[in-house]
């Protein structure tokens, strides 16, 4: 269910900025995304799990947040983002 610090750091350096960039809006999609796949995953299984339910629900709003502030501020890296991670929208 969780994101392993091998993959958290390939998530980072693949969508960096620059060099030692953690929190950029690209960065942050794409740790969330990653999050999103997980719990997606978890709740094949785990039908009634309501409890991290909510926790998906409210990392689904951030990342909404996050695209549609990176959307606003510069579109091009907004497109790009999307076409990587393979989001709709």
């Amino acid at each position: 269910m969780s994101i392993t610090p091998d993959r958290k750091a390939d998530l980072i350096h693949t969508h960096a900025r620059s060099e030692g960039d953690t929190g950029s809006a690209e960065v942050q999609v794409a740790i969330l995304s990653e999050r999103i796949a997980n719990l997606t995953e978890h709740f094949k299984t785990h039908k009634k799990d309501n409890h991290s339910r909510r926790g998906l629900l409210k990392m689904v709003s951030q990342r909404r947040r996050l695209l549609d502030h990176l959307k606003v501020s510069d579109e091009g890296r907004y497109t790009a983002l999307i076409g990587t991670l393979g989001l709709r929208r």
